[in-house]
């Protein structure tokens, strides 16, 4: 057991070396935003897909393309628009013929979803149907196109962008969709420092060239080993705790139920722990603390405590109510903080 202990450590060195090795080669195209890049890796370590909302000019398409860039996985970029149809995303069947024999057969002509790293640009662009398209990939990373079904490659990890002050032509992602991503983040302005270094950095003749660093065998590792990370049931109890009290039907918190309309289901309390366990990690860590789960409670309950209309009239949002609920929910003395 030991010996598998000391095996275990070191390879973790070797592999989070790595993971820091991505961060500088992204730190070369993108300036500052290291809080949106530490939750982009946290939800491909923990094997989940992520939402990045922004307004436009945050980098949010170039941050991702920059991330696949880093990774030796194959990657394509979707452009969601009002007129794109399911088909155009999981491909099409094509009459072929058979030289040979002359007879005619149909092929099935895979669409840019059989890749590693999917970016799904402006989502929010495309109608439901095609939306939905979206859903089998996500949850049982495998499409089925007339009857036959079709394995994804793994690492599989799909990466949405959506504009939040253009609504114009847009359709919001359903609750459920929603619930299918790991994390909602959120992108905000830079800082007047790193703005300067945007500037001056993005309008000169020097070109930074990314390097890959990291394998595909590689990010799957790493997945297997969030999976072995450990977590106490004092802090299991502390996130069950905090999930039960987003439901205003089933709580005693008087900010819930004044200002929730529903509450989150026990898939955020799977995504609090595996990215807990990813967030650990990621900083060479094989057990979860405290300050992990704080982490990212925010990015994994944003899109999933829907406030009711009361609540958007006084400008209180879902954060908002995460917020109030890790402040005012007993920590157990044993947890490690």
């Amino acid at each position: 057991m030991e010996k598998h202990l000391i095996e275990i450590k070191n390879e973790l060195e070797v592999l989070t070396a790595k993971l820091t090795d991505v961060k500088k080669e992204i730190g070369k195209i993108i300036i500052g935003q290291e809080e949106t890049i530490e939750q982009l890796l946290i939800a491909f370590l923990a094997g989940g897909h992520a939402l990045l909302e922004g307004v436009p000019g945050l980098a949010k398409t170039l941050m991702i393309k920059t991330l696949s860039q880093a990774v030796d996985l194959k990657f394509k970029r979707i452009q969601f628009t009002p007129d794109l149809m399911p088909s155009d995303i999981v491909g099409t069947e094509i009459l072929e013929e058979d030289h040979t024999t002359g007879k005619k057969f149909f092929q099935f002509n895979k669409g840019p979803i059989f890749a590693n790293i999917i970016l799904a640009d402006e989502i929010n662009r495309t109608p439901p149907k095609t939306q939905a398209a979206l859903l089998e990939a996500m949850q049982e990373f495998e499409v089925t196109y007339s009857g036959k079904t079709y394995a994804l490659d793994r690492p599989f990890f799909m990466l949405a962008t959506q504009n939040p002050i253009e609504q114009s032509g847009t359709f919001p992602l359903p609750e459920a969709q929603q619930d299918r991503f790991l994390f909602y983040i959120k992108i905000g302005y830079p800082t007047a420092a790193e703005e300067k270094g945007i500037l001056k950095n993005t309008t000169g003749v020097k070109k930074e060239n990314v390097k890959k660093v990291i394998t595909g065998a590689e990010i799957l590792r790493l997945q297997e080993l969030v999976r072995e990370v450990y977590i106490s049931d004092d802090l299991i109890d502390f996130v069950s705790t905090i999930v039960r009290s987003t439901r205003p039907e089933t709580t005693t918190n008087a900010y819930v139920q004044e200002w929730v309309s529903w509450g989150a289901g026990p898939r955020a309390g799977q995504a609090m722990i595996l990215t807990a366990k990813a967030r650990a990690l990621q900083f060479g860590r094989m057990s979860v603390t405290l300050d992990d789960l704080k982490h990212v409670a925010l990015p994994v309950l944003r899109h999933r405590i829907i406030i009711n209309f009361r609540a958007e009239a006084e400008g209180i949002n879902s954060d908002m109510v995460t917020d109030h609920l890790l402040m005012n929910t007993d920590i157990p003395s044993k947890v490690k903080r």
